[in-house]
């Protein structure tokens, strides 16, 4: 029997890098967006509070003046009951 070779090409090696670009800053911006926008709805959240806590404040101020003002013509109205 004759012997035979048998001679195989190998197809070259390859290697393919895969660089990974960033978004440009597109996540950086959102994030930056995204903080900007809960800090002013915190802040108009504080400043309801706020209103809400002076206009509570004020009405209180404004019933202890009338009660100050009730008690001023009780003891006016007791002086002239007096007096007669």
């Amino acid at each position: 029997m004759a012997d035979y070779q048998v001679e195989q090409e190998r197809p070259a090696t390859t290697t393919t890098v895969i660089e990974r670009r960033s978004g440009g800053g597109g996540m950086t911006l959102a994030i930056l967006l995204l903080v900007v926008v809960v800090a002013v709805a915190a802040f108009f959240l504080i400043s309801s509070e706020t209103n809400k806590d002076n206009a509570v404040s004020s009405a209180a101020s404004q019933v202890g003046e009338a009660a100050s003002s009730v008690g001023d013509a009780a003891q006016d109205a007791a002086g002239a009951v007096k007096d007669q």
